[in-house]
């Protein structure tokens, strides 16, 4: 069974996995068969529900055009998978309505816990703790990689916003800025008392810690409802719109007129080095080449990254945007790296996959306040598929993605660098950990 999944039906990635699919669905049991192996979750009138028609999909689930993507997990968006994986979903939602009651528009807000985490977070930017770092225990640890696409595309915008920081380990108070609150998420029962200890030495520093303890994992719901009400709060305290996303199709625009380029060419327009050495490529624009150079910046990768890691001050944050295989060994090399920059340099990281972030992180890394620090990182793909119907590969699609978001970033005058690593991936990342190491040291 396949899910495909679009609120407009337009978006590239789940588009261009549902072509190759199909086909291959198409290759084994024949093309009047395929569609019964598909079901589609989009908006009533959508492209994807055209297809979707014409190629007989076994069902078509509508969502509410009035719920924004971000805000859509307790919509049929989250609840079709959640549904093909097992789960009992009048359980789930019936254990979600109790903290949908919560926060209702008649619960004063001293009794609301949604309009109270929202005060939190938000007062906490305003207070110059923009860094929303999210730690959730092993029953729950995925849930800082839902919260921080609905936490940066509605609040990092307009210059303004809240950076959330997920996936990053707890460590001493001595290498947090004073840039945080830390939101720790716990089931019942999950007793942990080291991971105590180091929030214990947190609030003693006098970092803010909120705590949110859940009767079970079949209680996220509730949580994904309070966090989604804390988001609107907090916007509205930091005086933005939480419900729009001006800055997310603005790289969407240059990836299509990347690709156009392509299909009308057969490849990508040129581009030009500022360094070129046998293993790594480094690009970046004019400005920041301007400013690096300036730093110390020469004709080695070292200097490059020292010159661009010293960027990085008091309250701003470091991302590193990965657009690469998100699999246990690069997850754990990110980590890695991630952790070299927060321990040397005392700020806030991220670990970021593309083209995945672009849908979630992206909108405040381009919209939000002018505090990250960029590395992206590209590299040679050893294995390509194509993408039937179009020119371009998925690995084609990917670089003019990264490219894309990559100048955007340089056009909002965003410090970026780009590291192009190239032959064998392994190789490249060892090599650009120990550059790290040495930049940072």
């Amino acid at each position: 069974l396949f899910i495909v999944s679009s609120k407009s039906g337009g978006t590239t990635e789940p588009n261009a996995m549902k072509d190759y699919f199909y086909a291959r669905v198409s290759e084994a049991v024949g093309a009047d068969k395929a569609g019964a192996h598909f079901v589609a979750v989009t908006d009533p009138g959508s492209s994807m529900e055209k297809v979707a028609k014409k190629q007989g999909f076994a069902r078509i689930f509508h969502g509410d055009p009035t719920i924004g993507g971000r805000y859509s997990v307790l919509s049929p968006f989250g609840m079709v998978p959640a549904a093909a994986a097992g789960i009992d979903l009048k359980k789930f939602l019936d254990l979600a309505l109790a903290m949908v009651r919560s926060c209702g528009a008649d619960v004063p807000p001293a009794e609301n816990p949604g309009v109270q985490l929202g005060l939190a977070m938000g007062c906490a930017g305003l207070a110059g703790r923009d860094k929303v770092t999210i730690v959730s225990s092993p029953a729950i640890a995925d849930f800082g990689a839902w919260a921080e696409q609905l936490i940066a595309e509605s609040t990092g915008k307009d210059g303004k916003g809240l950076i959330p920081i997920a996936g990053e380990p707890l460590g001493e108070p001595s290498v947090y800025g004073k840039d945080r609150l830390f939101i720790d998420l716990r089931t019942e029962g999950e007793a942990d008392n080291a991971h105590d200890a180091k929030l214990a030495a947190l609030e003693k520093a006098g970092h803010p810690v909120v705590r949110i303890v859940l009767k079970s994992p079949d209680h996220i719901g509730q949580e994904f409802f309070r966090f989604e009400i804390a988001t609107a709060v907090a916007g509205a305290i930091l005086g933005i719109n939480p419900f729009n996303q001006p800055d997310v199709e603005a790289a969407k625009i240059k990836t299509r007129e990347l690709t156009g380029a392509f299909e009308k060419s057969g490849k990508l327009p040129p581009e030009t080095p500022a360094i070129s050495t046998a293993q790594v490529d480094l690009y970046t624009d004019d400005a920041n080449a301007a400013a690096l150079r300036k730093a110390g910046a020469d004709g080695d990768l070292g200097s490059w990254l020292t010159a661009h890691f010293a960027r990085a001050k008091p309250g701003d944050y470091v991302a590193l945007l990965a657009y690469i295989a998100r699999d246990h060994d690069h997850i754990a090399t990110l980590q890695q790296m991630r952790m070299a920059v927060r321990d040397q340099r005392h700020v806030a990281t991220c670990a970021e996959f593309g083209p995945r972030f672009l849908h979630s992180t992206g909108q405040a890394y381009k919209g939000g306040p002018d505090s990250g620090v960029f590395l992206q990182i590209t590299a040679d793909d050893r294995d390509d598929l194509a993408v039937p119907g179009q020119s371009a590969s998925f690995g084609i699609i990917k670089a003019a993605q990264a490219r894309g978001d990559f100048d955007v970033l340089t056009e909002r005058g965003r410090r970026a660098l780009r590291v192009h690593l190239k032959g064998d991936l392994a190789a490249g990342l060892k090599m650009l950990d120990a550059a790290m190491t040495k930049a940072l040291t």
